[in-house]
């Protein structure tokens, strides 16, 4: 019986100081992230501007991390010394808590979302994270699209929360969403006209080396964000 956990931290650095730091920790963190117990899987994150422009947000920056289990996530977030440091350093975190519901491809050759066997059939929301290594020759043919794919997702009001993420500018690309419910991530997925045509573009032209579509079932989210509010069901007061 798999209690892996998926969480994505967001953290925001508004000054020059803390946008330093924060770059800075893009090479710094991998060593005590390491030696996290129980963290199976991580992936240091910068991000982009809105609306997935690929111009980096130096200010926004993201920590995905796969862990054994739910005790082993809360002990990291704690009582760990490197994360105190996130915090001490940045102005705001939101924390999104989650279990993978199925996950297809690969992320750095290997998968390391575990189907969970423990999902809530009352917990509507969904979230997916699409993750791709883009091949060098196709980089101007990809970025030159993604404006046209992303309009089905400008003002709708399905979509509570979404971001642009990456290990890498330009070449290692992540997308973050969060949705009411899986109705309106299908009706995005499948009806989406623009969102359509860009599946059939990927499909043609074979523009990733590496991609990843996952989805999971947000469980909990902490902290707070500015412009997004935490719908009540998934705000869980700890014991």
């Amino acid at each position: 019986m798999s209690q892996q956990i998926t969480t994505l931290t967001f953290f925001k650095y508004p000054t020059l100081q803390q946008k330093l730091w924060a770059f800075l920790m893009m090479q710094f963190a991998h060593a005590p992230l390491k030696k996290v117990e129980g963290l199976q899987f991580y992936k240091l994150l910068g991000s982009g501007k809105e609306n997935f422009d690929p111009k980096p947000d130096w200010g926004v920056y993201g920590l995905l991390q796969v862990w054994n289990n739910e005790a082993s996530a809360k002990d990291f977030f704690e009582d760990s010394k490197l994360y105190k440091r996130y915090q001490d350093n940045s102005d705001q975190q939101l924390t999104f808590y989650m279990k993978s519901i199925k996950a297809h491809g690969q992320w750095s050759k290997q998968n390391p979302f575990e189907t969970s066997d423990s999902l809530d059939e009352n917990n509507p929301y969904i979230s997916v994270i699409t993750r791709a290594t883009i091949k060098l020759l196709m980089l101007k043919k990809f970025w030159d699209y993604v404006p046209t794919s992303q309009l089905d997702l400008v003002d709708n009001p399905s979509l509570l929360f979404t971001a642009g993420v990456g290990e890498r500018p330009l070449t290692q690309m992540a997308t973050f969403s969060l949705w009411e419910d899986a109705r309106a991530l299908k009706k995005f997925a499948y009806r989406g006209q623009n969102h359509r045509h860009a599946v059939q573009q990927t499909q043609a032209l074979q523009w990733y080396k590496e991609e990843m579509f996952t989805r999971f079932q947000p469980f909990k989210i902490t902290g707070q964000w500015s412009g997004f509010e935490i719908p009540p069901s998934l705000i869980r007061n700890e014991q």
